[in-house]
């Protein structure tokens, strides 16, 4: 029994501790993102402009180098997390070389393909010649990224998040600063705008090779542990025992329904790519639709999907826990798990969706104070924060719940969607790009609906109206009144950047005193967080929760 209670402990703070680990380094990732993006947009000379080139060509790499790497991630660390689950490290081991060999080719071949074709793309297919150069500049970094995510997808299986969490910061912090040098460089010997663009993409090679180098070291200097654990696995390991082909077509049966959400989800991104500026062409003239698609992809892709740094945590511990939890027959874990996840997933996305939509214009002058355009085209795009957080804590636990591909399915309807959306949308005046970002919305929302509604049917979840929409709806319009006000009235008399600033300020502060006060995490839940006992003792001592009880923890795994 004392057993027992230890192993389950030990799995609750992996968890969450991965989780944690995983969240701080988005934070990071989507930190310094903003703060290349913030260099790049404010930069002389190349601005909104600069970003739409930038954009052009980095949408077609994500799209390339994630059919190059075919979901590798997620659906190694599945089958790793299962091989280990049992005490099969032989076989999760076997799993972890014939894909690095498999995907070693899979990315050359990407990155020969981004190369040579590069001309042909840039001119013919999404009509924005001047990302030609931004697409060699990338093309070496499939090869590298295919790699890593095989690395990745083998530390995450054997719940350790924490690596892939290290590697993804060093890649965005190499980023940031290759970036800043790069573009820095091609302005002082070059000057031209398309040349800085390529600059910055030249850049992401740089990182990515970064991040890779240090899997591959961190990996020689895990090997005594590995050798140890391979000599203690089990006997008549599967894996072990098949040959490398049937090892692929295992892999590939995983990874190619979970990688369609992840291709679809990019070309979701090359929809924009290929439409907005033919849409916006037909009353703008090409410089004038080329900034506006820069100020959707670039500064306001950038503000929007930061709050989701904070959830994609959770969508990625989900696959390799579930995984290990379905395998064991643990049911509970399962359900505790998804329900807690997307609890979070909405007390996190929503305060941010309108936070966003309330304080677009102050933010941008805040943040880019020379080139503040695109204030309704930031508030549409907050729309699909809440959707895109729940969308990514969902179709993690079908993908570990082996229904790899529903998540696939509900964001085809969805990107269909989308296409028809933005060729009507974006050729509307007085919508323009902002079209584009309320296609996009409705697209995850389809999707969104698609999932929610196959996870209830595999899934017995705990889901409390109340709790899970009645109590974050109040606290967030709370927020919203009580920081908006203060804007209003701070903006009077002091600066409208620190009202701003102070505003914002005030509104996290009482978000989380509301959420805490409507006690929309049961005693259970702040235990599942890291220093949840702490926390609870702290909120037992300010009356928020009832002093004496004994928490109980009979029954649970999370």
């Amino acid at each position: 029994m004392v057993r027992e209670k230890k192993e389950k402990k030990e799995k609750k703070e992996s968890f969450m501790q991965g989780v944690a680990a995983m969240m701080l380094s988005q934070i990071l990732i989507k930190l310094l993102g903003l703060v290349y993006n913030w260099y790049l947009t404010v930069k002389p000379g190349f601005g909104d402009e600069g970003n739409a080139i930038r954009s052009a060509g980095y949408s077609i790499y994500t799209l390339l180098f994630t059919i190059s790497s075919i979901g590798v991630p997620n659906a190694i660390a599945k089958m790793v997390a299962t091989q280990t689950s049992i005490g099969d490290y032989k076989g999760a081991h076997r799993i972890f070389k014939v894909a690095l060999g498999t995907f070693s080719v899979i990315g050359l071949m990407g990155s020969a393909i981004l190369f040579f074709g590069a001309h042909y793309i840039s001119n013919y297919m999404i009509k924005i010649p001047e990302a030609e150069m931004t697409l060699v500049a990338l093309s070496p970094a499939i090869f590298f990224v295919a790699i890593t995510c095989v690395f990745r997808g083998y530390f995450n299986g054997r719940d350790s998040l924490k690596t892939t969490a290290r590697s993804q910061s060093l890649e965005q912090i190499s980023k940031t600063v290759f970036t800043i040098l790069i573009v820095d460089l091609a302005a002082m010997l070059f000057g031209n705008v398309t040349i800085m663009a390529a600059g910055a993409n030249l850049a992401t090679t740089v990182a990515t090779f970064s991040s890779l180098l240090y899997l591959f070291v961190y990996y020689r200097f895990r090997r005594k542990e590995i050798k140890e654990e391979l000599k203690n696995s089990i006997p008549n390991s599967t894996y072990r025992r098949k040959r490398g082909s049937q090892i692929v077509k295992d892999i590939l049966f995983v990874s190619i329904p979970m990688s369609l959400s992840s291709i679809l989800s990019s070309i979701n991104g090359n929809v924009d790519t290929v439409t907005v500026v033919r849409g916006l062409e037909t009353y703008l003239s090409h410089d004038l639709a080329m900034k506006q698609y820069g100020i959707l992809s670039g500064k306001v892709a950038t503000l929007s999907t930061l709050p989701l740094s904070f959830n994609i945590a959770f969508a990625t511990a989900l696959v390799p826990a579930i995984s290990a939890a379905k395998a064991k027959g643990d049911e509970q874990t399962i359900q505790k798990r998804i329900s807690f996840s997307i609890l979070a997933a909405i007390i996190i996305a929503l305060p941010c969706m309108v936070g966003l939509m309330i304080f677009a214009q102050p933010i941008l002058d805040l943040l880019f104070p020379n080139v503040n355009q695109g204030a309704f085209i930031l508030q549409m795009s907050s729309l699909a924060i809440l959707f895109i957080a729940l969308e990514q804590t969902i179709n993690g636990s079908l993908q570990g719940l082996g229904k790899i591909f529903v998540p696939a399915i509900a964001l085809t309807c969805g990107v269909v969607l989308k296409i028809i959306l933005n060729l009507v949308l974006v050729r509307i005046p007085t919508l323009g790009a902002a079209g584009a970002a309320i296609a996009t919305a409705s697209c995850h929302l389809l999707a969104c609906i698609i999932s929610a509604s196959v996870l209830r049917k595999n899934v017995e979840l705990n889901i409390q109206f109340g709790r899970y929409v009645i109590k974050p709806v109040i606290a967030t319009g709370m927020m919203g009144v009580l920081s908006y006000t203060t804007y209003l009235l701070l903006n009077s008399f002091i600066s409208q950047n620190i009202a701003t600033i102070f505003a914002i300020g005030i509104a996290v502060f009482v978000y989380v005193i509301l959420i805490l006060f409507l006690k929309v995490f049961t005693k259970e839940e702040i235990f599942m967080i890291p220093y949840g006992t702490k926390l609870y003792k702290l909120l037992e001592k300010t009356g928020m929760y009832q002093q004496g009880k004994r928490f109980k923890t009979k029954g649970l795994k999370d």
